[in-house]
């Protein structure tokens, strides 16, 4: 069973949304399960394409990209692969504004780090960082509520919970 935490944020932090879920499994598997199963991870109704999503693609390396591609081939990135470093951290550079349309200019993404705990040689905390949420300007705050609301990063940590635990 995993644990579901939501911290209390500060004033200092409102910019931030902080989960984590605790898995039980390596810290090798955890972070494998998270980068190489993110097709599972992130559901198909999340979608700005004009087209139904065949597959969410996380490129494993830093300069990669994270993309959905449609049904009929068409491309939609909207992150940046800013480190992948197996089995500890993944950053990425969240490109999608809080309208919901791809954010084109870098100094305007968000970043979501993902750590990967070590608690025990079975049990890894996996810590979701999503940070800087101001730099895309207004709109910001609202973004956040919807970020931590129950269809959005929570669901996501939820489905991957669900796949480690049906390994």
């Amino acid at each position: 069973m995993a644990d579901h935490t939501v911290p209390d944020q500060t004033l200092t932090d409102l910019t931030v949304v902080r989960l984590e879920v605790t898995v039980p499994t390596s810290r090798a598997e955890a972070f494998d399960v998270f980068t190489r199963d993110f097709d599972a991870i992130k559901p198909r109704e999340h979608n700005m394409l004009p087209v139904d999503i065949a597959e969410t693609v996380l490129e494993p390396r830093a300069g990669g990209a994270v993309f959905d591609r449609g049904v009929d081939g068409s491309v939609c990135e909207w992150a940046g692969v800013l480190a992948f470093e197996p089995p500890a951290r993944l950053v990425l550079a969240w490109k999608i504004s809080p309208y919901w349309q791809i954010e084109s200019d870098p100094e305007r993404a968000s970043e979501v780090e993902v750590l990967f705990i070590e608690e025990a040689p079975d049990r890894t905390r996996v810590q979701l960082v999503h940070s800087h949420l101001d730099r895309h300007g207004d709109g910001w705050e609202q973004y956040r509520s919807g970020l931590v609301s129950d269809d959005a990063w929570p669901l996501y940590l939820k489905r991957y919970v669900d796949l480690v635990a049906a390994r």
